[in-house]
Parts: structure tokens; C-alpha cells; sequence
């Protein structure tokens, strides 16, 4: 860590004390570094903007994740469509997580699947701490658009699902591979990308030929990718993958 970015945390914890004291938030001192760094580099290392980015951050953890964690039962109806699969580690210690498309319909239920985007972000985040959390893990996502209809097409579920990582789950997004893209979800995914912060859109890789395919396969790792990606892996669905105990850790 260079000078500058020692300055900058130390200016950010100052600032994130003063907001907090300000506000019915109770700000815990025991982040470390690397956490605080997400902020930061999230708002360009703006101190001002990563304080309160990480003071909102706070207050939303405390509001809508008041037990720490979304329990199964608050989820089930989205859980049960068995969409979405945590796959172990890629070649670089990222925990990958698959969503299966065609398995996928709009939500009449906005409040429980934001509390399922926050459900899986949290548990595969969690699959890759090893005794407790650091604070800088980042997770690789694959969206396979495989076999959709314009019945599983939900725009203002993926916008969700980006608005949820960029505020409240700043640079834990390593990179997000599209898979069999149709020609009719195109003009979606135009739309969603108009809510992406630039940083966020350039993690997203649209798999279309044969050289991003090797690299994607590369990336992942046969371990972790499942067998019809190419890879050794059988598809977990997320709730049948088990967590290893953990000391205390911090989201």
C-alpha cells in the first residue's frame, strides 16, 4: 500500500466517525483495510463520497440484514426454482456463481428477491473466506442465457442485481460472463448496461466466439466450471452448498 492510499484511509476513517456520529448508525471500528479500501476505490478514492458510501452501506446492513445473514425460509419461493448454483473456487480463489436463465421468472415479490440478490451475494462471498473474512473477496458471476424465452426476460430484475452490487457490494465483482446471449435480449441488456457504472461494464465479458470462450473455460478452471461448460464440476444449487464454519467475519 502506497503512501496516498495510507493517507486516504486514514482521512476516510476520520470522516466515516463524524457521519456516523451524526446519524442513528453505530459505526464499528474493526474494519480493516482492504474493506475500507473497496470504498474507496469504488469512488475513485474520493474520501468524502467513500465515507458516505460506506456510513449508507451501514445503515442499509442494519435495516435489511438485521440477523447478519437472510435466512432460507425468507427466500424459498426463489430458492426453489434451483436458478442459481455456487460452483467452489476458479483458478484464482474467486467462488463462481452460476444463474440459469430459463429457470428464471419476474418476481411478483420485489421484497423477497431483493433480500435473494442479497441472500446469494452474501453466501457466495462467504465460500471463499478461509477462517474469516479479509474484506477484499470478489466472485466471479456467469449468466447463462441458454434456452430463454421472453417469459424469463426481467430487466428490472438484472438492474436490480447490478444497483445491489454497485452500492452495497462495491469491487467484490472480479467478472461477469454472458453466456449463449439470444438475439432478442440484445436490446435488454442495452437497457440494463444504461444502469452500469463504467467500472462495472467492463468486467462484463458477452461470450460470443471461440477465443472468449477459452479464455472464460481459463479463467474458471475445469475444478469449478461445470461438465456442459467444458469443465469436471456437477451444477450445486446454492442452497445445497455448505458453508465451512467461520470465525466471526464481517459483510
Amino acid at each position: 500500500m502506497d503512501e496516498n492510499q495510507e493517507q486516504a484511509l486514514a482521512q476516510m476513517r476520520k470522516s466515516v466517525q463524524l457521519l456516523g456520529s451524526s446519524t442513528d448508525v453505530i459505526v464499528v471500528t474493526y474494519y480493516g483495510d482492504p474493506t475500507l479500501m473497496r470504498f474507496l476505490i469504488a469512488r475513485s478514492m474520493d474520501t468524502d463520497k467513500a465515507s458516505k458510501m460506506f456510513v449508507h452501506w451501514q445503515k442499509w446492513r442494519a435495516a435489511s440484514v438485521p440477523l447478519g445473514h437472510i435466512p432460507e425460509s425468507e427466500v424459498e419461493d426463489e430458492l426453489n426454482a434451483k436458478k442459481i448454483y455456487l460452483q467452489g473456487l476458479s483458478e484464482k480463489g474467486y467462488p463462481v456463481m452460476v444463474v440459469k436463465s430459463n429457470k428464471h421468472f419476474p418476481s411478483k415479490d420485489q421484497l423477497q428477491f431483493k433480500k435473494f440478490v442479497t441472500y446469494l451475494l452474501d453466501k457466495t462471498i462467504a465460500s471463499s473466506f478461509k477462517g474469516r473474512e479479509i474484506g477484499n473477496e470478489k466472485l466471479i458471476g456467469i449468466i447463462d442465457l441458454k434456452e430463454i424465452s421472453y417469459k424469463n426476460i426481467d430487466a428490472r430484475g438484472l438492474i436490480t442485481g447490478f444497483q445491489y452490487l454497485q452500492a452495497y457490494y462495491p469491487e467484490r465483482l472480479a467478472k461477469l460472463y454472458l453466456l449463449h446471449m439470444p438475439w432478442f435480449f440484445v436490446s435488454v441488456w442495452r437497457l440494463v448496461s444504461r444502469f452500469l457504472e463504467k467500472a462495472t461494464l467492463e468486467k462484463v465479458v458477452i461470450v460470443t466466439n471461440e477465443e472468449e470462450r477459452r479464455h472464460f473455460m481459463k479463467d474458471i478452471g475445469e475444478e469449478a466450471l461445470a461438465e456442459e461448460y467444458g469443465g469436471r464440476a456437477k451444477l450445486v444449487p446454492i442452497q445445497d452448498f455448505v458453508l465451512m464454519p467461520l470465525e466471526d467475519s464481517v459483510l
